[in-house]
């Protein structure tokens, strides 16, 4: 019996981190639950040890269920049927699983049925769904529109829609249109309010919805006539009950298979306002999109631990000229990188989880009681760099992903090119993860801000100021790393002398914000290694790789001559 948590030591030892304590104890508020609810923890340690049981049934459920249909999956894909979607039968198997359980709305409060978990479980449980079946961590993951309900919605709307979540109804956030893609701001779909009904009403189309067939929608509308930006635009959720949405139809993917993605008519649709008119884009979407990103990046993290193990697998089995593939150079110089990219992925997606969680629980906290001086400057601390984090690790972990994917049907060679080996069904599932819910381009367009307000640059001074008391034995990591701050310094200054909003400064915004993130992660795998030096060689390793990679951008902007940008233009 397989299960994928219990198999991957790097998952528990994120459970162990000394911020843990905080943020348990601010998500549990001094564990006020253990009255009223019989699986509630008395304590941190209680607490814990739910996580671990409760994420040991994921990986059980993972490992004998979503991992050995997942083939199957990819090869069934999705129909419609009646005007509905229907799952492969490996899909609908592994969330009848799920539901059974009770695993679903894993981090809504105990009274909406769900476990209250922290994100930190909460996204490890993704990470480990996604190992087993890529395209179902999608339907696992949209339960984060249930947290947005939570948030933002009222009472009336969290009552009537969240205790469906832990029952197994689905959500989806619809937000794309035809013209509409990555600029939201044009979005078209109408709201109208309807005075006889008292309700609102929903009129146009959406497209490339993933699970767009789902129970529970949260649909980005315009609401103001006349408007044609942002501030006219309004956030609504809709039931699909109401049948009042049509599929005009799924859309055939290069990859993710189980995943349906679908366009929707909405046919005079009725809805619910969530929060206040006008925020829709603003405020909630871009709150929703935030911790779908932590999800796109526990996806592409999952997928590249899958990645990972098939090509060290088949290297050790593989024999050519007398030996295991694993023993050449070549190979096992892909491997290792794999791993190591694997890892420190892993490892910033959960320094930004940290982050998400303190802060999340701080504003929950602020809506019971006045906060003290303390935690408004804790919530505000964390909330900035969980901002700050979040474009950077989702640009990082899916283009990681995707580079592991690529790596490991190159270790299988002619037979990873084949349907008969399952890298091949990796390959093209891992391609989607640095395109949807932002992509690594707009990545780019969230994080240079931090570049050019010196807030990368603040972390990095913090997370040495942490390291160089506790650094025996890695001194020359240490030393590094500090070139690798430089050589980001010296080519920054660089790019500052063009101008913060010159066009050629936007031209090297990736690489700036690569030369930020390359010693934030491994400052961040420096410090996991410290606790637990298993991931020393993966340090390593990184830090070779992001060498070479920061040598190659800092090289290509100081010797760049201002407007030759203009030689690339179209």
């Amino acid at each position: 019996m397989e299960n994928f948590y219990t198999d991957n030591e790097a998952l528990k030892f994120q459970l162990s981190h000394p911020l843990m304590r905080r943020i348990v104890d601010l998500k549990e508020r001094d564990y006020a639950d253990n009255n009223q609810f019989d699986d509630a923890p008395v304590d941190f340690e209680d607490a814990i040890d739910s996580y671990d049981r409760v994420l040991e049934i994921v990986g059980e459920i993972t490992g004998e269920i979503l991992a050995p249909n997942a083939e199957e999956v990819d090869r069934v894909g999705v129909r419609v049927e009646n005007n509905a979607v229907v799952y492969a039968p490996g899909t609908q198997e592994a969330h009848e699983a799920l539901t059974k359980a009770g695993l679903y709305g894993m981090s809504l409060p105990r009274r909406f049925g769900g476990l209250n978990f922290a994100y930190v479980p909460y996204v490890m449980a993704a990470e480990i769904v996604s190992r087993g079946d890529t395209a179902f961590a999608n339907i696992w993951g949209l339960q984060d529109c249930a947290e947005t309900l939570h948030e933002f919605a009222s009472e009336e709307i969290q009552q009537a829609f969240l205790p469906r979540v832990n029952k197994g109804a689905t959500c989806s956030m619809d937000l794309t249109e035809p013209d509409a893609g990555s600029d939201l701001q044009a979005v078209r779909l109408k709201a109208s309010w309807d005075e006889t009904s008292q309700c609102w009403r929903l009129n146009g189309v959406k497209r490339f919805i993933t699970n767009g067939d789902a129970d529970i929608k949260l649909v980005l509308a315009r609401s103001e006539e006349g408007t044609t930006d942002a501030r006219g635009l309004s956030y609504f959720v809709y039931d699909r009950a109401e049948g009042a949405t049509t599929i005009r139809r799924v859309e055939n993917k290069l990859g993710i298979h189980g995943s349906p993605t679908v366009e929707l008519v909405f046919n005079n649709a009725p809805a619910k306002l969530v929060g206040e008119r006008r925020f829709g884009l603003i405020k909630y979407v871009m709150s929703l999109m935030n911790g779908a990103r932590l999800g796109v990046a526990a996806q592409a993290v999952g997928l590249s631990e899958n990645a990972c193990r098939e090509a060290e697998r088949y290297a050790a089995e593989r024999e050519q000229f007398g030996k295991a593939i694993k023993h050449f150079p070549q190979v096992y110089e892909m491997l290792a990188l794999s791993r190591a990219k694997t890892d420190v992925a892993r490892a910033l997606l959960y320094e930004t989880c940290r982050f998400v969680d303190i802060y999340k629980a701080l504003t929950l906290t602020s809506k019971e009681r006045p906060l003290t001086a303390e935690e408004k400057t804790e919530l505000k601390y964390y909330q900035k760099n969980a901002d700050l984090y979040t474009p950077l690790l989702k640009l990082f972990a899916t283009e990681f992903c995707n580079q592991v994917a690529y790596d490991a049907i190159q270790v299988h060679g002619g037979s990873g090119y084949m349907k008969d080996y399952p890298v091949e069904r990796l390959y093209r599932d891992a391609r989607i993860t640095n395109i949807y819910e932002g992509t690594t381009q707009l990545q780019v367009v969230a994080a240079i801000r931090g570049v050019g307000n010196g807030q990368y640059l603040n972390m990095l001074r913090e997370y040495d100021s942490k390291v160089a008391e506790h650094v025996t034995g890695y001194e020359q990591e240490l030393e590094h790393l500090r070139a690798l701050v430089a050589r980001y310094e010296q080519a920054l200054a660089k790019a500052n002398a063009w101008g913060t909003t010159s066009e050629t400064y936007d031209f090297h915004a990736r690489r700036l914000v690569e030369l930020a993130g390359y010693p934030i992660m491994g400052y961040v795998l420096l410090l996991d290694t410290l606790r637990n030096n298993r991931f020393a060689r993966s340090l390593r390793v990184f830090l070779q790789f992001a060498e070479g990679e920061t040598a190659k951008h800092a090289a290509i902007i100081e010797t760049f001559e201002k407007d030759r940008e203009t030689d690339y233009k179209y």
